[in-house]
């Protein structure tokens, strides 16, 4: 059920953008989302007691305000205004494409046969619906959403490098309020004097009640009942459920290469983000730079989901199982992941 709710609202807000759009500014739909994730995150973040631990990193938590939030959000409400939102949502599910080609820029891994044809079955899928699908006045809402797509890849690096310890509630709550800081001068001078139509209110309310304080606590309870790993599946899920929105909601077209595009995407982005079947003999690169032992896939999952048995590397069990932990107890270490979070 959680995987289906997140799927879902993940694949919501770019219809609720493009509604949006019509009235406000990328800068004041950015405000509000904000501003109502803030109210209703920074609370509950503070009587955890999250916020205190991010002081001593506030530099790369800025950072990741920038690259997460504050730039991406408004580069989507920049592209909306003239793609559509079936197709601005298909060209974010490149983000685990870009995500794979920053890893292996920063020599954290090495790319195999397999990666390699990923990126060019992916990449040729964008190629696809660019050239086809797009019918902007210029390339630049592509270009805005591919800085979108680049951000979404930034910000788990830098959550992995620098942040990981730290709450991932508390890293959120405390990105919204910065934003809203941040975007409250523009988003004000720029709202419209005459009353807004209850379609976009219900949009922006929408943006900032179910697609950002929703989606980030079912987001966190996924991470903590089936471990980091099987939660970032839901990356193919929402671009699909963007689509069909915009076709059965907003009347939006679809061609055969809407289709090809988004498949060719998808196959490989799994392709890309696989692993190889013959590892390199080389030593891996610990999210802080450091030289650390190979772990296996299956023992990361095994210690990061609840009521699974941890094993050694040589197939024997430790013979304790992982305890329960509660979803606002995630870490940041457990939630990056070049997820799309539009």
């Amino acid at each position: 059920m959680l995987f289906v709710a997140l799927g879902i609202i993940w694949g919501i807000p770019y219809m609720l953008i493009k509604v949006a759009v019509e009235e406000l500014t990328p800068a004041s739909i950015v405000l509000g989302r904000t501003a109502i994730g803030a109210a209703l995150l920074l609370p509950l973040a503070a009587r955890k007691g999250y916020l205190r631990p991010l002081l001593p990193h506030w530099r790369p938590l800025l950072a990741f305000t920038l690259v997460e939030v504050c730039i991406p959000w408004y580069l989507l409400g920049y592209a909306e205004q003239e793609l559509s939102s079936s197709l601005t949502g298909l060209l974010v599910a490149a983000v685990p494409l870009v995500g794979a080609v920053l890893v292996w820029l920063m020599g954290t891994e090495r790319p195999g046969g397999r990666r390699l044809a990923g990126l060019l079955v992916g990449f040729a899928g964008v190629a696809a619906l660019v050239g086809f699908d797009v019918e902007a006045s210029s390339p630049t809402p592509v270009l805005a959403v591919a800085g979108t797509a680049v951000c979404y890849a930034v910000g788990p690096i830098i959550l992995a490098r620098w942040l990981s310890q730290l709450p991932g509630l508390g890293v959120m709550a405390a990105s919204l309020t910065a934003s809203a800081v941040l975007y409250l001068p523009l988003g004000l001078a720029q709202w419209p004097g005459e009353a807004l139509s209850g379609e976009v209110w219900l949009s922006v309310t929408g943006l900032g009640l179910v697609c950002t304080v929703a989606a980030f606590l079912v987001f966190f309870a996924l991470v903590a009942e089936v471990g980091p790993s099987r939660a970032t599946v839901i990356t193919y899920v929402n671009p699909a459920v963007a689509l069909l929105l915009g076709v059965a909601v907003l009347d939006e077209r679809i061609t055969v290469f809407t289709g090809l595009g988004f498949g060719l995407i998808l196959v490989g982005s799994v392709l890309a983000t696989s692993r190889d079947k013959v590892p390199d003999a080389v030593p891996a690169i610990a999210a802080a730079g450091q030289v650390a032992e190979p772990v296996e896939a299956t023992d990361r999952e095994a210690a990061s989901a609840p009521g699974r048995t941890v094993g050694s590397a040589n197939g024997s069990t430790a013979g304790r199982a992982a305890p329960h932990r509660d979803a606002l107890d995630v870490t940041c270490d457990d939630i990056a992941r070049p997820v799309p979070e539009p």
